[in-house]
């Protein structure tokens, strides 16, 4: 037994989502004629209350085309400082649309309406001309933190005096929204654009979708090819996420039961420091007198993985291949083993 907590992205297709998968209808995606594609983008669009959708391969593709399509080159766009489309796109807003990033620090990755007005540039010549305002939710560097609903609507209500499109990187929302309780339509009337992500908490192999309008989303696909994210028989893929959305939402708040189990086991160890407000299924804590590289080594004869952090921070994601035994098994260790 392997409990491998590096990520939610680390789950498997169960035998159900296979044999969905297996026999998924497909077809020319490039060209339209997917129908399983057709029918992921038809009922994500529908959910959010969006005019239409794009499946695409990652998350890191729908964020990135979704800058691309709300900026132009030498705009600047608004974002925390511990946005992931700053941090672990690899450079994204400024290889794919030349746009520069004003990071704000907020509270727990969360931006509040005042502090984005103060940074949106007046329209001076020498002023980069601020085209975009993008937030996280949930907050992955922040330890899964996610936004109320009164939050949003401030900073919508911001941005459309602004006149400046607002950006939803949404790769964990469906975390936000069971813990939150708004729905999809809630979040969607907040947002020009939102990225959702179904290969971490929802247990899809690949895939993220892309929502707007008709208009933008016709622009995005453009994009879309030209970034290489052009898929054929894709409809494989997206019964994946089909399925995920049948199955796979409702049960969030067990691996956000066992996050918080976690947490307060950690949190009650001597060699933790901190351990961050646990919200959904992502744990964040910061050693005492050791690394996180020797607290890694530790936990590998009990074939326990986690991801470093920074050099004294651990991130600990539950999933829906990381079960009750597992959840046992480690608290055993980190209690009597480290």
């Amino acid at each position: 037994m392997t409990a491998d907590l590096r990520s939610d992205t680390v789950t498997k297709p169960t035998a159900a989502m296979l044999d969905a998968m297996m026999t998924a209808g497909v077809g020319d995606d490039v060209y339209g004629e997917d129908p399983t594609v057709i029918a992921l983008e038809e009922r994500t669009a529908n959910l959010f209350g969006k005019e239409a959708a794009l499946f695409c391969p990652s998350g890191t593709m729908t964020n990135q085309i979704a800058i691309k399509c709300h900026t132009q080159p030498g705009d600047e766009l608004i974002a925390e400082s511990n946005s992931h489309i700053y941090h672990y796109e690899g450079g994204g807003i400024a290889f794919n649309s030349s746009v520069q990033a004003r990071l704000v620090e907020g509270d727990r990755g969360r931006l509040g309406a005042s502090q984005i007005e103060a940074c949106v540039n007046a329209s001076y010549d020498w002023l980069a001309r601020t085209s975009l305002v993008s937030l996280e939710n949930t907050v992955n560097k922040a330890g899964g933190s996610y936004y109320s609903l009164a939050a949003m609507k401030q900073i919508r209500e911001l941005c459309e005096a602004k006149q400046l499109p607002l950006h939803l990187d949404g790769a964990r929302i469906f975390n936000a929204m069971a813990e939150a309780g708004y729905g999809a339509s809630e979040v969607g009337r907040q947002f020009d654009s939102i990225s959702v992500c179904f290969s971490k908490g929802l247990g899809a192999p690949v895939g993220s979708i892309l929502l707007g309008t008709q208009a933008f989303v016709k622009k995005a696909r453009r994009v879309r090819k030209v970034m290489g994210g052009g898929m054929r028989q894709a409809g494989f893929l997206a019964a994946a996420a089909l399925y995920a959305l049948d199955h796979h939402v409702e049960r969030l708040k067990e691996d956000h039961e066992r996050a918080r189990q976690m947490g307060a086991a950690l949190a009650a160890m001597p060699y933790v420091k901190e351990v961050l407000p646990v919200d959904t299924n992502i744990v964040i804590f910061h050693l005492e007198n050791m690394t996180a590289a020797e607290f890694e080594e530790r936990l590998k004869p009990y074939n326990i993985k986690v991801s470093a952090f920074g050099k004294h921070t651990v991130r600990l994601v539950t999933h829906l291949d990381f079960s009750d035994e597992m959840l046992d098994h480690t608290i055993d260790v980190f209690r009597h083993k480290i």
